[in-house]
């Protein structure tokens, strides 16, 4: 990483993964240089995965929790007759399974699954949690940051139980458009799922979602073009 090497001219993807870091709420109020200080304390490892493969296992505990750097990560979760639910989705500097890594011992009841090629910084919560040998002053920044984080996380699952909670398929498109709308203040917005992923975070059939949308459209409800949205005038 830049952030702990000065050598040399930082390439795009050197320059990607630095911002990434900069802008993780884990490391909110931080530096560049107090963050790479950090790093090692928290025992930081980076790995890289192919769109698709599997990075953390449903049924197994971890103690690492994952900091996406570059890509994005899919958090999904698979019922006995094979039915997968999006629950989430986390993109460069966000987090992912801090939950679980914290609590140790408890095996994940979701599967985190690259979305795309992407790089993850792992992170020993264990040593997140334990006041490291150096008695590093921002140690208690980081443990801050991450109790916030996760009543955030916390906070974006009672969401979705609200979204997911109408009977119809119009009342659900339309709780989650307008939290949408409302968080990016603006009838114009972009939403950070295809059809696919839409359609599995309300838990509905795909073809069915698709029906909807289309109807809603020529009703003048809404207008879309894949993942941007303009609500018209609903009250």
């Amino acid at each position: 990483f830049i952030l702990s090497s000065s050598v040399g001219i930082p390439t795009e993807e050197e320059r990607m993964k630095d911002a990434a870091l900069l802008a993780s709420p884990l490391f909110r109020g931080a530096t560049s240089e107090e963050i790479a200080a950090m790093l090692p304390c928290l025992g930081a490892s980076p790995r890289r995965f192919a769109r698709g493969e599997r990075i953390l296992r449903a049924g197994e505990p971890t103690r690492y929790m994952g900091l996406v750097l570059t890509g994005s990560v899919l958090i999904e979760h698979t019922d006995l007759q094979g039915a997968v639910t999006l629950l989430g989705r986390a993109e460069p500097g966000e987090l992912f399974a801090e939950a679980y890594a914290c609590a140790s011992d408890e095996p994940l009841l979701v599967d985190v699954v690259a979305s795309e090629a992407c790089e993850v910084l792992f992170l020993d919560a264990k040593r997140i949690l334990t006041q490291c040998t150096n008695a590093c002053e921002h140690h208690s920044r980081i443990i801050r940051n991450l109790v916030r984080t996760l009543a955030q996380k916390n906070l974006a699952l009672s969401r979705r139980s609200l979204h997911t909670g109408p009977r119809t398929i119009r009342a659900r498109l339309l709780s989650y458009l307008g939290e949408q709308a409302r968080r990016a203040g603006s009838r114009s917005f972009t939403i950070p799922f295809d059809r696919q992923q839409l359609a599995d975070y309300l838990s509905l059939d795909r073809s069915a979602l698709s029906k909807e949308l289309s109807k809603m459209k020529k009703e003048g409800l809404l207008d879309y073009h894949k993942n941007s949205f303009v609500l018209k005038d609903i009250e």
